[in-house]
């Protein structure tokens, strides 16, 4: 498969304050990748790097073929960007805001475009400025598919949305991509509307620690177990085989990549009870926290 992006030794700092150090990762054409991490790591300025928007201290980041930071006026044509919200032109109609972003797109298609709009059963010549924020995203990405892009990078498609306008989201970005020439990359604080929608997904953390897997992969090979907290109980701590540990009233949760019986074991060798050991069935978000942590 081809690689529409690909991330190579990537270090990037504020200062004495690092962003990534060596982070590497690759997406391929036709996929939805879904990049997950708390808040603060990063995932904005990576899509400002990616964007050419932030020049990285080191390492290579290339975009559709080229170099991130130096991508020519046809490459960035065939990017489409939400950046952090749905802003808009707002002293525009939506007839205006069509007419002004097709003159920038050799490949403009505005079927796309209107088919979102008459959804909501307004006047071409209604204000933006006097839309709702819901009604706002379907101008915004109606005007990015309209772009036909090859690439449409995403961050954080759901910032104010109700549930209605993010499943309108994510039935469209799913039919956008369904010939396979097409890719997504995106962020979303909505962890659980990513679970239905990506195809892979990419953890990053402090420093770009990263696991990048197909997603029906990391759901069916991270696990969680469960088992009684009794008094003087020994808990476990974690290590290359414990991910994480929580500890809810007599509860104790660990979060890890080995199957029951071996997981049992380890903790068994470290000198840990394991009274009422079970599996717990997760979430992608249930995941996403037991991975990355709460905090």
């Amino acid at each position: 498969m081809e690689n529409i992006i690909e991330v190579r030794k990537l270090y990037h700092s504020y200062g004495k304050h690092v962003i990534y150090e060596g982070l590497n990762f690759t997406v391929e054409r036709g996929r939805i990748f879904g990049l997950l991490g708390k808040n603060g790591v990063g995932k904005t300025t990576l899509i400002n790097i990616l964007m050419g928007f932030l020049h990285p201290t080191s390492g290579r980041c290339l975009v559709l073929g080229e170099d991130s930071h130096n991508l020519s006026p046809e490459t960035r044509g065939k990017i489409g960007l939400l950046h952090e919200g749905h802003l808009a032109y707002e002293f525009m109609t939506i007839a205006q805001i069509e007419r002004y972003y097709s003159g920038y797109y050799h490949d403009w298609n505005r079927d796309w475009y209107y088919e979102l709009i008459d959804m909501m059963g307004l006047s071409y010549n209604h204000k933006i400025s006097k839309m709702s924020c819901g009604q706002r995203s379907q101008v915004v990405l109606g005007l990015i598919l309209a772009q036909n892009p090859e690439l449409m990078i995403l961050d954080d498609y759901s910032m104010g949305l109700g549930a209605g306008y993010r499943r309108l989201f994510l039935d469209y970005l799913t039919e956008y991509v369904k010939n396979g020439d097409k890719t997504v990359f995106v962020t979303s604080h909505i962890v659980q509307d990513l679970e239905k929608l990506v195809d892979d997904i990419i953890f990053i953390g402090k420093g770009g620690y990263l696991l990048q897997t197909l997603l029906i992969e990391f759901m069916d090979s991270f696990k969680q177990y469960r088992f009684k907290n009794g008094k003087g109980v020994k808990l476990p701590g974690k290590d290359d085989i414990i991910k994480n540990v929580e500890i809810i009233g007599d509860k104790v949760s660990v979060y890890t990549f080995e199957s029951k019986e071996p997981a049992r074991e380890h903790l068994m060798k470290k000198g840990v009870e394991t009274v009422d050991f079970e599996e717990v069935p997760m979430t992608l978000e249930d995941a996403f926290i037991g991975l990355m942590g709460r905090y």
